[in-house]
């Protein structure tokens, strides 16, 4: 017989989520529904700060039957506000997988060890092979 899954509320994982890290975009989250993302490397620092762009990733994190499923992306985070999907150079790329996989394990400890929640990609993700562009 399955067991019976139980998830904490929406408020008590918003709580949870948010003390991750800077990575929780709460107006992008919605109940059974968390959109997470971290500007890791800037791209044009010389800039002033309004006009400045990063590369890093963005994952959004869905309630499932059983537990929680994820898709992530890389790419870059322009200066209007929005994530475009985009392969990250070469010199970007070891800051941005890190702080992905940084992550990746402060939530996954989170959801399977204080919850007992595991945690899976999403059946439509494919692992992404990052390309480097010259």
């Amino acid at each position: 017989m399955p067991t019976q899954v139980t998830f904490p509320s929406h408020g008590r994982l918003m709580t949870k989520l948010t003390a991750l890290g800077p990575y929780l975009r709460q107006q992008q989250s919605s109940d059974g529904h968390f959109f997470f993302d971290c500007l890791a490397s800037c791209i044009n620092a010389k800039k002033e700060p309004e006009e400045r762009e990063f590369w890093g990733w963005w994952l959004e994190l869905t309630q499932s039957e059983g537990g929680f499923q994820y898709h992530y992306y890389f790419g870059r985070y322009d200066i209007h506000g929005d994530w475009l999907e985009d392969k990250v150079p070469a010199k970007h790329l070891e800051p941005v997988q890190q702080t992905l996989e940084d992550f990746y394990q402060k939530l996954s400890t989170l959801l399977e060890q204080e919850y007992a929640l595991p945690i899976h990609p999403a059946p439509d993700l494919s692992a992404p092979t990052l390309s480097v562009s010259a």
